[in-house]
């Protein structure tokens, strides 16, 4: 059974395919780059519902800040 298995594979690719080539694999090479690059963050339901799409989501959050900034400006005049 493995060997039908190990012929299916080697069938499957192209003879320009030479994996010797391409050295070690290495797991995980570009995670912390993939980290770094992303800014995803997860909606509790009650709150994705209110917002249809990303820009809304971003226009609040730009409002919410301006908001904190005035606010900020304010406290430290009086």
């Amino acid at each position: 059974m493995k060997k039908e298995i190990e012929t299916e594979m080697e069938d499957e690719l192209l003879p320009e395919y030479d994996f010797a080539q391409m050295g070690e694999p290495v797991r995980g090479k570009y995670a912390n780059q993939y980290r770094e690059g992303t800014n995803l963050v997860r909606l509790d339901a009650d709150v994705a519902a209110a917002f249809p799409d990303d820009d809304a989501v971003n226009d609040a959050l730009r409002l919410l800040m301006q908001i904190a900034q005035r606010q900020s400006e304010q406290s430290t005049i009086n």
